[in-house]
């Protein structure tokens, strides 16, 4: 089987080992890996960031990279994507690529992707990530307005592709009820984790030195530095506990375009919080680097608004590190509270802190250590590539 993968969004340098840690550029190199594995092709088709970089590459065994034409040579902001969906569109018409299934990621893939497989005659396979937010909704917390284009294009997507696939029971409900779907045409297939690269440390974490030598050990907050994902939260956390068992928090993530000026926002606040001794920010890290990071962590702080599974959580749990998370999306899936980590119903930072005081507590750690790592031994790529595989087989029968 030859499959052809859309991320219109995903530039080479984005893959895994190169981009931001976490995200589900992460997730989809894992899916067309896992494929590959089983025997299958992948051709992954995205837009074209860098002009120095050869059309075509091989990203791995059986995975190759075409990158299209579409709009300028260089990385633009992701809310500048759309504004080359159609010319994307037309340059998938001019391949003369034979494959199977069409599998987009994100909207904007769908919507340039599903007219070519139509075209072909092939099954179109929708996966989403992330869905707009409903119209009339309040964007307080910390999510874009989104464009008509993008709300029309999911609900177009989600009622007239072959399937969709959703990461988490949380984004099947949202597919459902936000798109109209049939939910005979949506199933949920979970992300794997590494067991291997995320793995626990041999020594206590807490025995880690903190990297500027302050605080009591050290705790991590991997995402890009925007308003969704709440990195003031992650502060504040730590700003409310006392100093005799505060952590360091290592801040792990880039900038992104679109929030360009969020950083120094974020700088302030830890300033204004008295906090320039106990807060690192590290910036983009490479998976290597990210693990070795959660390994010695004494907890993953994830405060984002909304995640629609949150695999960083499960990275975290994999190198048996508790996580303090948000009680909402995916995220309920990727923590179980009380066993693996604590999943937060507030936004107050004091039950934020109180939250992070009792998952790195000597004894509690330790207990919620071994769970976490038994529960992401659950979720594996070889397993999510085995279910996806079966989707597709399905679909051309």
């Amino acid at each position: 089987m030859r499959i052809a993968m859309i991320s219109l969004h995903t530039s080479p340098a984005d893959l895994p080992g190169e981009g931001d840690a976490g995200g589900m550029n992460v997730v989809e190199r894992q899916q067309a890996d896992a494929l590959a594995a089983l025997g299958h092709e992948v051709l992954f088709l995205t837009r074209r960031t860098d002009p120095a970089l050869p059309e075509v590459g091989e990203l791995g065994p059986g995975v190759t990279l075409r990158q299209v034409e579409a709009g300028p040579a260089r990385v633009v902001a992701k809310s500048a994507v759309s504004d080359h969906v159609e010319a994307f569109a037309e340059q998938l018409e001019r391949l003369a690529e034979p494959v199977d299934v069409v599998h987009s990621q994100h909207w904007m893939s769908g919507v340039a992707g599903i007219g070519w497989a139509r075209r072909l005659g092939v099954p179109h396979v929708q996966s989403f990530h992330s869905l707009a937010v409903p119209v009339g909704r309040e964007l307080h917390e910390g999510e874009p307005a989104e464009t008509e284009g993008r709300v029309a294009g999911e609900r177009m997507l989600a009622q007239e592709s072959d399937l969709v696939v959703a990461i988490s029971r949380a984004e099947c409900t949202t597919v459902l009820e936000r798109c109209g779907a049939r939910p005979e045409r949506v199933v949920v297939v979970p992300p794997g984790v590494d067991l291997q690269l995320f793995s626990p440390p041999a020594g206590r974490p807490a025995d880690v030195e903190p990297p500027r030598g302050r605080g009591h050990g050290y705790v991590v907050f991997a995402a890009r530095l925007q308003p969704l994902k709440a990195p003031d939260l992650a502060i504040a956390a730590v700003a409310g506990m006392p100093a005799e068992i505060r952590p360091h928090l290592v801040m792990v993530g880039g900038v992104s375009p679109d929030f360009a000026r969020y950083r120094s926002e974020v700088e302030q606040l830890v300033e204004q919080l008295g906090l320039t001794d106990w807060v690192t920010f590290s910036g983009p890290q490479d998976r290597q680097q990210l693990a070795q990071l959660l390994r010695g962590a004494g907890a993953l702080l994830v405060p984002s608004w909304s995640e629609t599974f949150g695999l960083v959580a499960l990275e975290a749990a994999a190198s048996g590190t508790p996580v303090v998370a948000y009680d909402a999306g995916g995220l309920r899936e990727a923590v179980v509270d009380g066993v693996t980590g604590v999943l937060v119903d507030s936004r107050e930072p004091s039950d934020w802190s109180a939250a992070l005081a009792r998952v790195t507590a000597p004894g509690t750690r330790e207990t919620m250590s071994a769970a976490a790592r038994a529960h992401a031994e659950r979720f594996t790529p070889e397993l999510a590539g085995e279910r996806l595989l079966r989707c597709y087989q399905e679909l051309l029968r």
